[in-house]
């Protein structure tokens, strides 16, 4: 039997008026909150890595990640948001602490998919301890197994507009 490559569906088209849109989103409202872009650590708590997939999608050449105002770091010490993906598993629970403790403040938790926010298909299972909530306080959440990487840009967006409105209003300093 002769080996053949699986059938695959092609991706669609990206739409560039919704992306621009998003850049410009994503870069006024990191600017109001942070002075400068915002820094991402994704780890993985457990789970099929289905949302990883997805969120390195992000970082390729369709999303480019970086025009976005948006940069992935090597270091929890460096990042502004930590993007938890899959169901937090037992033996992840103390280094998904360690990692939050690490990180400077302001601070967020984005739980990546319906792993990370409730446990998603693992939920129950005797080596998980739940979804992201279990340990961190979880400012965003996004549904989907997996989201897709434009759902992940518009949660992020929101994630800021958010705290960026917040932030105007107890201090009184312009929001956006």
């Amino acid at each position: 039997m002769r080996w053949r490559r699986p059938e695959v569906e092609p991706v669609g088209p990206v739409d560039p008026a919704t992306t621009k849109m998003l850049a410009e989103r994503l870069a006024a409202a990191s600017q109001v909150r942070l002075g400068r872009s915002l820094a991402l650590f994704p780890l993985a708590a457990g789970g099929c890595n289905g949302c990883e997939v997805e969120l390195r999608l992000l970082a390729g050449a369709v999303y480019a990640l970086e025009r976005f105002g948006l940069s992935v770091v090597a270091s929890p010490r460096h990042a502004d948001v930590l993007l938890l993906t899959g169901p937090l598993t037992r033996t992840m629970h103390e280094p998904v602490l360690r990692t939050w403790q690490a990180m400077p403040a302001p601070k967020w938790v984005v739980a990546i998919g319906d792993c990370a926010i409730d446990g998603g298909v693992f939920r129950g299972s005797y080596a998980i301890s739940g979804g992201a909530d279990a340990a961190l306080p979880v400012d965003l959440s996004i549904r989907g197994c997996p989201p897709t990487p434009v759902q992940m840009l518009e949660g992020l967006r929101a994630l800021l507009a958010l705290n960026a409105a917040e932030k105007s209003a107890t201090t009184g300093i312009g929001g956006g």
